[in-house]
């Protein structure tokens, strides 16, 4: 077994250890060397968490299978969009992809489940219901479709919202604020029932949204304002805690049914042992670039989260999505979330 390498949880480690990750996939071997080589596609930048470890993870892979699998990683969007590679992944010319539940969504509704907002308050109720059977029930409904979990869930962190212009300090202010989202529906009407005018844009196209005020604002974790550098076109972070979201690596299923039942043993081991990993660098970087950040000029406000709790409790949002949702997710989720509606 590979020791396990510890990452020093920096901006300027991560930039430094994702120059290890380049925006095109460099062959150690040659590809007639591996029995199979398959693809892992992911929307992040290459200094974010999920690239390096699932680097690690891929190193490891080929390793353990005496390079019999080739996992060649394919960061940035290089491939295509985040909806793009959706499609991708369901019709095997990508064989893995690292996913948000949010866009998952739009094809395995009960991903999303885990996005509605204001539901967890830390992280040890985040892993009691992901690692549990609220995580369990996710993962059987997306194999009811042409694609598979191949690990435990990957952290993506609790999300914030962010804004060129107007402070966000009360559910208020939210009302006719024009920010992105990505494109998922819970969090479109997530904020819609807020009062403002989410617009959903690729994550490829946010940067320029941004410094072209196209939108006001946009919301996501720390980890992925920092590593896109969206703190160059936004003044200011509201640490709202809104949504918690997760990735899955996605596999497609015909392809990871090809491996020998041996190498998928290898595969899912190492990439839940770096699913670990990475969910350890998101925690602690969620604490850290608080202070990056700051120092590189944007300001942080903090709010009452339960205040709009309270706002949102007063629409009809979480009633809707029970009624979409249906009885059985909903015992789900309120098992690990507490009583919504």
């Amino acid at each position: 077994m590979i020791p396990r390498k510890p990452i020093t949880l920096t901006r300027r480690k991560l930039l430094l250890a994702g120059a290890a990750v380049p925006l095109c996939a460099i062959l150690t071997r040659p590809a007639s060397a591996a029995e199979f080589t398959y693809k892992l596609a992911t929307g992040q930048d290459p200094t974010h968490p999920v690239n390096i470890r699932a680097k690690e993870a891929a190193d490891r892979i080929r390793e353990a299978t005496s390079g019999r699998l080739e996992i060649n990683l394919f960061p940035a969007n290089q491939l295509g969009s985040d909806t793009d590679l959706l499609t991708q992944v369901r019709n095997g010319g990508v064989e893995f992809f690292n996913l948000s539940s949010l866009i998952l969504a739009t094809l395995v509704p009960a991903a999303g489940i885990v996005n509605l907002g204001f539901l967890f308050t830390s992280y040890d109720a985040v892993w009691k219901a992901m690692d549990g059977e609220l995580g369990a029930y996710i993962r059987a409904q997306i194999a009811r479709t042409p694609i598979m979990a191949v690990s435990s869930p990957w952290d993506n962190g609790f999300r914030h919202v962010t804004s060129s212009g107007r402070e966000i300090r009360t559910p208020e202010d939210l009302k006719n604020f024009k920010l992105r989202v990505p494109a998922a529906p819970n969090l479109t009407s997530l904020f819609q029932a807020l009062g403002a005018g989410p617009a959903p844009i690729n994550f490829n196209e946010v940067y320029s949204a941004l410094q072209t005020k196209v939108v006001d604002g946009q919301e996501n974790p720390l980890p992925i304002i920092a590593t896109a550098r969206l703190y160059e076109v936004q003044k200011t972070c509201s640490l709202t805690g809104h949504v918690w979201d997760n990735y899955w690596i996605l596999g497609n299923k015909r392809a990871f049914e090809k491996l020998p039942k041996d190498v998928q043993a290898i595969v899912t081991r190492e990439f839940d042992r770096s699913a670990k990993d990475e969910r350890a660098d998101i925690a602690k970087l969620s604490e850290s670039l608080r202070a990056d950040l700051t120092a590189k000029g944007m300001q942080f406000i903090e709010v009452d989260r339960g205040a709009f709790r309270r706002a949102l409790a007063k629409t009809s949002f979480y009633s809707d999505w029970k009624g979409k949702f249906g009885e059985e997710a909903w015992a789900q989720l309120e098992k690990a979330a507490g009583k919504l509606s």
